[in-house]
């Protein structure tokens, strides 16, 4: 099964996806994601200009030999343009592979471990009482897992909460990358932050009883000793997880963090290697991996780097943004199933427009996620409606602390 074309998608339904569609000799078509938020260009040009001209006339069942003649024929290994333009790669190969064989994806990962995959959406609000308005929202949704954010007194702007002026005048919903020449500055004050999340958990878990897995997400932007204190704080209130405490860059700063708290820690959504999670793995300083499909190489990376996970007791959390296509979505939910060590899913609904441009079979029900059972990935793209939504440049915001330095996110 020779492959005779590839080419790259770009279109922008409410925020911008990047995808490749590979045509084998035969007309079998697979799908992949390669969006990487608010650097979508510079992995479509690696797609078009670097790696289509490598995939003509290769066989498209080899997959593991293509992912492998990509990530080491290239020299210049890892990093995200790299590892997404890959995974887009991997995913289409495997959508084709799945729809010759005639079955899901997850019948040719090894068949189902679960019926369904948990999943957490996003709730928020700029102040206490409009976040548990959120949080019953979501549960009225199907939610059976619900991450908590929240507005902090004296900040304008946070990022990931709905209601914030972070969305420009509309809802945040959808935690678009604003569609503007340069990135929005946000105020970012650390300490406040850390006097408020506690009480913020309390409340929830005042209303909502103990029993709801609460998440929450700290984008990266503590220090190892105050990652430590509000993990320590937190602790009380029995969190899934804390995600993302501080920079992904900085492994070793889960060491601190582990010695003072046992509140479960996640991390991962801007690694994109399974290289990046080896001492976090074997030291056992996280209970759960969260990159995404997208971004990690595809499939083949991911199934390989959860496997390995799974040696040392560590479970997925796969990273499921609406900045991840439905078909980076559908990919992760065949992971999802097929996996032994699955722990819970990111699921943030896309938008009507996107689900005009990708045609999803997927389906969310009594707050389980299931790829459904048509071959291949499940997900057929429209061309004609791709092509209403042309390109728009956009960038996520950049934080600044009071001072005025730069900060992680």
């Amino acid at each position: 099964m020779k492959i005779e074309s590839a080419e790259t998608v770009v279109t922008s339904p409410g925020r911008n996806f990047v995808t490749l569609r590979i045509t084998t000799a035969d007309g079998v078509t697979g799908l992949g994601d390669a969006t990487l938020n608010g650097r979508e260009l510079a992995v479509e040009s690696y797609l078009r200009e670097h790696v289509v001209p490598l995939l003509i006339g290769r066989d498209a069942h080899r997959i593991e030999d293509t992912w492998q003649y990509l990530y080491r024929g290239a020299y210049w290994r890892r990093g995200p343009v790299t590892m997404a333009a890959s995974a887009a790669v991997d995913m289409a190969l495997w959508d084709i592979k799945a729809k010759a064989a005639g079955m899901p994806l997850y019948q040719l990962l090894g068949g189902a471990s679960r019926t369904g995959a948990l999943a957490y959406g996003h709730a928020s609000g700029r102040d206490i009482p409009e976040l548990l308005d959120s949080v019953r929202a979501h549960q009225e949704a199907g939610y059976r897992a619900i991450r908590v954010q929240t507005g902090i007194p004296g900040l304008d702007s946070v990022y990931g909460v709905a209601s914030s002026s972070a969305g420009g005048g509309q809802r945040y919903d959808y935690e678009p990358a604003r569609p503007t020449a340069l990135p929005v500055e946000e105020t970012w004050d650390t300490r406040a932050y850390l006097r408020h999340i506690p009480a913020v958990f309390e409340a929830v878990r005042h209303e909502f009883g103990p029993e709801l897995p609460l998440l929450h997400d700290g984008h990266h932007r503590m220090t190892p000793i105050q990652a430590a204190k509000l993990g320590k704080a937190l602790e009380p209130y029995d969190l899934f997880w804390l995600e993302d405490a501080t920079p992904g860059e900085d492994q070793s700063a889960l060491r601190l963090i582990r010695q003072h708290t046992t509140t479960p820690l996640a991390i991962g959504e801007v690694f994109n290697s399974p290289h990046d999670y080896t001492l976090l793995l074997q030291e056992r300083l996280i209970d759960y991996v969260r990159s995404a499909v997208t971004h990690t190489g595809g499939i083949t990376a991911m199934k390989k780097l959860l496997d390995l996970a799974a040696h040392y007791g560590a479970k997925s959390g796969i990273h499921g943004p609406t900045d991840i296509s439905p078909v980076g979505m559908a990919a992760a939910l065949h992971l999802d199933i097929a996996i032994h060590n699955f722990g819970i899913q990111e699921y943030m609904r896309h938008s009507p427009e996107t689900l005009e441009v990708f045609r999803t079979s997927y389906t969310f029900t009594d707050g389980l996620l299931h790829p459904s059972d048509t071959p291949g990935l499940g997900v057929e793209l429209d061309d004609a409606a791709a092509a209403r939504f042309p390109y728009r440049p956009a960038y996520l915001p950049v934080n600044r602390l009071t001072d005025g330095t730069v900060h992680d996110w």
